[in-house]
């Protein structure tokens, strides 16, 4: 393993031979975890097949849409997870971006920061005493919970399941380091952004809560694209770059790096639905950035610059636009590289 951090490996849903295969592989490869992402479907399913076939890796939501669902099913859902993986949990949650909130799930959205923390505040709460009978409401500003008639039929596993939260900005980021057990790094996220501005905001929110460095992971995630072939890497990389540079929210992190000049244009073009005039405003720099692309020597020592500045990382494809046969070949080349 090149980083020497642990490396988290991601689990999409597919079909049973194919999730049990590879499931069972990121275990035998020692692997520390595995992400199933939510873009609709929530990831419970995904990570809890997986967690029948399994017995050490950790199995963490990443991440788990928290405002598309009402706290106590979101808690549930990870308590039953944790019955079912014998205490393997990590609870990913995340915002996302307004729109596909409001508009594709039709929930409401608020402040994100403070509608987080009374998600999280109120999770917790649940899974230490769901069990007792101490909890009648839990209230505040997006949520209130009547839990006088409510009881899990038995105690959680553990009384506190970690819970991670993802993050582009500096606020996220001290709010995360404030309240979670760990912060999942997005993958747009590049060297200068890590090193200037998340370390030093989960460093700050750490010593709002009296914590210790200790008491927190970073886990950064990041495109990469191995090939020997620096230019298909590149362009096999640019589509996804693209794709998730197209929230309006997200203009002033490319200002901050420098690429606001294509990431306007990438959000004007998305905005009138033109996905190649999107693609086409990545530039090579943006996606050199962001991405880690190029040879297995390349892509090992840019991993081990970023993993220097984390506790963990996990190396995903740029899979937006790729074929089967590229997308399988980038999985194995990661594999390969990061799991022996």
């Amino acid at each position: 393993m090149p980083t020497r951090k642990p490396v988290w490996a991601q689990l999409t849903p597919m079909p049973k031979d194919a999730l049990v295969e590879l499931a069972r592989s990121y275990e035998t490869a020692n692997v520390e975890g595995i992400w199933s992402p939510q873009i609709f479907g929530a990831p419970f399913g995904t990570l809890s097949a997986a967690a029948a076939v399994t017995d050490r890796i950790k199995l963490g939501s990443g991440i788990a849409l928290a405002f598309v669902r009402s706290p106590l099913e979101t808690a549930c859902s990870a308590i039953d997870l944790d019955l079912i993986s014998n205490g393997r949990v990590v609870l990913g949650l995340g915002s996302s971006a307004q729109s596909q909130i409001e508009d594709s799930f039709g929930s409401p959205y608020g402040k994100p920061l403070a509608h987080m923390r009374e998600i999280v505040a109120m999770i917790r709460a649940i899974v230490a005493n769901g069990h007792s009978g101490e909890l009648t409401t839990l209230g505040g500003e997006y949520h209130r919970l009547d839990l006088s008639h409510f009881r899990l039929l038995h105690p959680a596993i553990r009384a506190s399941i970690p819970i991670y939260l993802p993050a582009v900005f500096e606020k996220a980021c001290c709010q995360a380091g404030e309240i979670a057990d760990g912060l999942l790094g997005h993958p747009l996220w590049n060297d200068a952004w890590i090193r200037d501005q998340v370390q030093k905001n989960v460093k700050l929110g750490l010593e709002v809560a009296g914590r210790a460095r200790g008491d927190f992971s970073l886990n950064i995630s990041s495109f990469v694209a191995i090939s020997d072939d620096r230019r298909e890497a590149l362009e096999d990389s640019r589509a996804t770059i693209a794709y998730y540079s197209q929230n309006a929210q997200y203009l002033r992190y490319f200002e901050a790096i420098g690429f606001a000049r294509e990431a306007a244009a990438i959000q004007d073009a998305f905005s009138r639905g033109d996905f190649p005039t999107m693609i086409a405003a990545c530039s090579d720099e943006m996606v050199e950035s962001i991405a880690i692309i190029g040879s297995a020597d390349e892509v090992r020592r840019r991993v081990a610059e970023r993993a220097a500045m984390a506790d963990a990382i996990t190396p995903v494809i740029p899979h937006y636009g790729l074929s089967e046969d590229k997308s399988a070949a980038y999985t194995r080349r990661i594999g390969e590289l990061f799991y022996g």
